[in-house]
This record gives structure tokens, C-alpha cells and sequence, in this order.
């Protein structure tokens, strides 16, 4: 796949049937000296990576597993802020292919119809050529014909049922993503993910559990500010923001 898609920033994109990561072997290629703006895209990942070292469920032919290499050349608290604006792109990308509302669960599942549809990971490290950041995407396009396995079936999803996916979708939703986030990120300092990102925002005013080195810790989702943090309220009354961690909503 050497396809130019529509992009504020040049991409060389290859397409690789099988391989463990598009993460891992995209960051093996940045020391190597990549250029930014290579992208893997995978049909199937057999050592699939999500965040703090969970393994996202990667088989062959109905998903999507993209990576694409940055040098940003940007603050701290910009490069932070990759992950939101990849979120707020793959919900944009998810909706124009599928025609279907997309949810944010903070920080970085895209959500649909109550079920978790995809996964965001963005990866830092050091190169010869100086630093850079991988971006991680898995989207469910289609639920693998036989089935989410036992430990994902009560919040995986699909973004198509296996009849109603159009031809071509997982490439539609690549190029969408890819169009999206290099425009926002052209740009990092506009912050105009930061509306995109906010208004699919789902735990806002919700109580939740905060994950915090094994207790759940009751709380209700405040409000999100311009650095994507999450406001919550705990029973005492006592107000934080979360920069970073887990959280989950509170069953009723």
C-alpha cells in the first residue's frame, strides 16, 4: 500500500500482512533513523500492545492496526496531549465511515453503542535523530467471525456487523484517521481537537471508580479542561484533576 493519502504532512505507508506490533516494529525503525510520517499498517498483530502492557486482541482480516512515526518538534505539554488529539481523530474517522456516533472514554478508548471499538497508544523513545513518538491505533472494524474471547466479550464491539461493513471500510477509516490527526497535529497549539475531543466525552457527570494501585476509589467525572485532565469529585467533596491512570464507570 503506497497510497498518498490526504495528509497536512508527507507519509510513506507500507502494508504488512502479519507482524507482532505496528508500534513495536515502528519504533524498532525510528532508531534506525525513519523518517516522520512512516506509517505501518497491519492486517494482523500477533503480540498486539495496549496500555500499561495489556495485549490488544489483533486477528487477521477484521482489523485495523496502524502506527505512524513522529519527530515532534514541541513542548512537553503538546507532545503530551498526542494521545487526545489521536482520539479525537479516530472518533472524526470512525463516524464519517461508519455514520454512526462515536464516545471518548478518557483518555483513549473510542466507543460505540456502549462497547468498546478501539484503542489508542502513543509510545515515546530516543534516536540518533533525536526523539520521537509512535501512535498506536486498533480498531475493531468487524467482530472476528468466531467471536470476542471470553475476557473481552462484555465490552468489545464492533464498528460494522460483518454484513453491513462497506468494501473497503478499514482502509476509509485509515485514511480518515490519517487525515485528521495530521491536520490537528500540524498545529498542536490551536487545540483543535480539544472541542472534537470534549463534546464525545462520555464520563463527564457520571460516577466512576478511579483505579489508583489496586483500590477503586468512588468519584463523579467533573469536567475536562484544555490539557484534556479529567475533574473529578470524590465523596468528601475533595476536587482533583487526573492527568493520567484508570477509571471506570460505577456500576448503579
Amino acid at each position: 500500500m503506497n497510497k498518498v493519502f490526504n495528509s497536512a504532512i508527507p507519509l510513506s505507508i507500507e502494508h504488512i500482512k502479519e507482524v507482532g506490533s505496528t508500534n513495536t516494529l515502528l519504533k524498532e525503525r525510528a532508531a534506525q533513523g525513519a523518517k516522520e510520517g512512516t506509517v505501518i499498517i497491519a492486517e494482523k498483530q500477533t503480540a498486539g500492545r495496549g496500555r500499561r502492557g495489556r495485549s490488544f486482541f489483533s486477528p487477521d482480516g477484521t482489523g485495523l492496526y496502524l502506527s505512524l512515526l513522529l519527530r515532534p518538534d514541541l513542548d512537553s505539554e503538546h507532545t503530551a496531549m498526542l494521545t487526545t488529539a489521536a482520539a479525537s481523530a479516530a472518533a472524526l474517522a470512525i463516524e464519517e465511515v461508519s455514520g454512526k456516533d462515536a464516545d471518548i472514554k478518557w483518555v483513549n478508548d473510542i466507543w460505540l453503542a456502549g462497547r468498546k471499538v478501539c484503542g489508542i497508544l502513543c509510545e515515546a523513545g530516543t534516536s540518533p535523530e533525536g526523539s520521537f513518538v509512535v501512535v498506536g491505533m486498533g480498531v475493531n472494524v468487524t467482530a472476528p467471525p468466531e467471536g470476542f474471547p471470553e475476557e473481552l466479550k462484555d465490552i468489545a464491539g464492533a464498528v460494522f456487523s460483518a454484513i453491513e461493513a462497506p468494501q473497503n471500510a478499514r482502509l476509509a477509516i485509515a485514511e480518515a484517521f490519517l487525515h485528521h490527526f495530521t491536520r490537528f497535529y500540524a498545529n498542536m497549539s490551536a487545540r483543535e481537537y480539544f472541542p472534537e475531543y470534549k463534546k464525545r466525552c462520555f464520563l463527564l457527570g457520571q460516577d466512576i471508580n478511579v483505579l489508583r494501585q489496586g483500590d477503586a476509589i468512588p468519584a463523579t467525572a467533573l469536567d475536562i479542561n484544555e490539557h484534556c485532565h479529567l475533574l473529578v469529585r470524590y465523596p468528601d467533596g475533595r476536587e482533583e484533576y487526573l492527568s493520567s491512570g484508570e477509571v471506570s464507570i460505577r456500576p448503579l
